[in-house]
């Protein structure tokens, strides 16, 4: 049994859904409209005990799971939001073991998913032109995994202008001209290596397809979007949710040619 102590952050969940970050600290206590509950409540207690509040007020207590923190932590920089971050790893088959040079470090929550998938074995390399988005995200990364881990990197670079990585097996770039980026990524992806990049807008994709056919070397060219829609499921009545998180991003893939080449196979749907 997994339970709550002393210096853990958990969130505090009400019945209309309510979401409150709380850092557990021993005398303390957390106050809401609907009342106070005690943290000395709440330690040693088994996460997802539903407590009350002096009021009579029931609130869930749990861990926020890697999702939550993603979009519950205050930013600077915009985050890629936790639909698209599973059909990053996906789309760009980050395995355990893999080298992956990351672009755009940011908030730190795709650098978070890459060392959860690539695992001990592998590599983390990131990022960051700014210093302080660099520290937030360390920050980020010590508050998610408790520390910064060895095979991560957090390197303060312009990726524009070259980085001093070579075999990488993937290169993912979260930057404002991913374009001006594909001469760095053709030095360090190895062959049969895969490079995916962000994009919010369309032109964008647009630029940054067209500089991979310019320099050659790259093949399956692809973009995609994803949009997630709830569900609210009572009894006998379903209904979606009356707002879904739409449009946050084009997701770009290609992959390196062993050869001075491109290919793209004709029509859509290749895969």
């Amino acid at each position: 049994m997994t339970v709550l102590a002393a210096g853990d952050l958990i969130l505090l969940i009400d019945k209309v859904g309510r979401r409150y970050r709380v850092r557990l600290s021993p005398g303390e206590q957390f106050s809401m409209h609907a009342g106070a509950v005690a943290h000395d409540d709440l330690i040693g207690r088994p996460e997802g005990v539903v407590v009350a509040t002096q009021r009579g007020s029931r609130l869930l207590a749990v861990r926020p799971t890697f999702a939550e923190q993603v979009t519950g932590r205050r930013r600077q920089a915009q985050p890629i939001y936790p639909k698209d971050l599973g059909a990053i790893l996906v789309g760009a088959d980050v395995f355990p073991g893999a080298r992956v040079l990351e672009a755009g470090t940011g908030t730190g929550a795709l650098t978070i998913a890459l060392v959860r998938a690539v695992g001990p074995s592998g590599v983390v390399v990131s990022y960051e032109l700014r210093e302080e988005f660099l520290e937030l995200a360390r920050r980020a990364v010590v508050d998610t995994l408790g520390a910064v881990p060895p095979n991560l990197a957090l390197k303060q670079g312009d990726v524009y202008a070259g980085v001093e990585e070579r075999d990488m097996d993937r290169v993912l770039l979260d930057l404002s001209e991913p374009w001006q980026a594909v001469s760095t990524v053709r030095a360090a992806l190895r062959a049969g290596g895969i490079v995916f990049a962000h994009c919010p807008n369309v032109s964008q994709v647009q630029r940054f397809f067209d500089c991979l056919r310019e320099v050659r070397g790259f093949g399956l060219l692809e973009a995609y979007e994803v949009l997630q829609r709830g569900w609210t499921v009572r009894g006998r009545s379903m209904r979606p949710s009356h707002r879904m998180v739409a449009h946050t991003g084009f997701l770009c893939f290609a992959r390196r040619l062993a050869e001075d080449d491109v290919f793209e196979p004709e029509g859509e749907g290749f895969r």
